[in-house]
């Protein structure tokens, strides 16, 4: 059998070029000209540029050649797995910025009792999304808050079956990013004193400093915010069909950690008090806004704010399937 000569034995050439000249619906993709901001002749197809630098026994900065040995074992056989670059942007960071801090994986934290874990509550329906109970989106994690959207609200009684019980579970400054089917995945939000009675969406993971934790949430926040940090998510999304996944990768995310519970302390201080300040702002507001009847609170996002219903009101109005009674 004819071998070319870029062939090898024990390697296999990956390629996570992110264009390949063909637009997602099907058309031909084109450069966009940096200057003008209107699209070229030329094909922006870096998969052929990849392509082009193997058959000349060249590289780039979008293709690796990996052991045949890694790919044949568990390792996820998707390219843009083998784009090493965010690793190797962290570690480089790490050692010229905090070169006394340790590097630790997300998974190392939780086997360590560091950190824990959990999901969101589930995805209810939109015929039952008339309540108090704000209900939390992918798309309402934004900007290092939970945006709390009036118009998907549940009762109380799908809250709770939701929740498995008559609480959430959510803690003031847990921490939530989505996991599942959305562009934001790896963009982390605080739990705001006062949001903890909400429905999450089931495709969110909620971080919690572990009973063996040297650091709090407002060092999580400071370290799963760091861009070298952020980037490290782009290379374990995968396509699960038509929607992004992270699926367990996402404990080999890396995070800078300091050797004692004063350095994260110092290191966390703008968030601890940006956040814990907003929060008492937020009171005060609220506060003053339950002593004025002329004014639609729910922009302020807090489910305590609002005149909540009867759960007897609640179980009359919608049954758990959703059915009017």
């Amino acid at each position: 059998m004819h071998k070319p000569s870029w062939f090898k034995d024990d390697e296999v050439l990956i390629s996570f070029a992110p264009t390949c000249g063909i637009y997602k619906k099907g058309d031909e993709l084109f450069k966009i000209d940096p200057k003008t901001g209107k699209r070229t002749k030329e094909l922006d197809d870096l998969l052929r540029a990849d392509v082009a630098a193997a058959v000349s026994g060249e590289s780039t900065e979008t293709m690796r050649w990996v052991p045949a040995e890694e790919i044949k074992s568990s390792t996820p056989v998707v390219p843009v797995y083998f784009d090493d670059r965010p690793l190797e942007a962290f570690e480089a960071t790490r050692e010229k910025t905090w070169p006394n801090y340790g590097a630790v994986s997300l998974g190392e934290l939780i086997a360590e009792k560091q950190l824990v874990v959990g999901g969101g509550h589930g995805s209810p329906s939109s015929d039952v999304r008339r309540g108090t109970i704000p209900y939390i989106k992918v798309s309402d994690i934004r900007a290092g808050q939970i945006n709390i959207n009036p118009t998907n609200r549940v009762p109380e009684v799908v809250a709770r079956l939701h929740w498995g019980g008559k609480t959430s579970g959510l803690n003031a400054f847990d921490i939530v990013t989505p996991n599942r089917a959305s562009k934001n995945i790896g963009e982390v939000a605080i739990v705001m004193p006062g949001q903890e009675r909400v429905v999450l969406t089931k495709e969110v993971f909620v971080f919690r400093p572990g009973a063996k934790a040297t650091f709090d949430s407002f060092f999580l926040m400071w370290a799963l915010t760091l861009r070298v940090v952020r980037e490290q998510w782009r290379r374990i999304v995968f396509m699960q069909t038509n929607r992004e996944d992270v699926g367990q990768r996402y404990q080999e995310i890396q995070i800078p950690l300091p050797t004692t519970q004063e350095e994260c302390e110092i290191v966390a201080a703008p968030f601890k008090a940006y956040y814990e300040g907003v929060a008492k702002l937020r009171q005060d507001f609220l506060e003053y806004l339950e002593k004025d009847d002329h004014h639609y609170v729910f922009f302020a996002a807090s489910a305590e704010a609002l005149v909540e219903e009867s759960l007897e009101d609640d179980e009359q109005e919608v049954v758990s399937d959703g059915t009017s009674s």
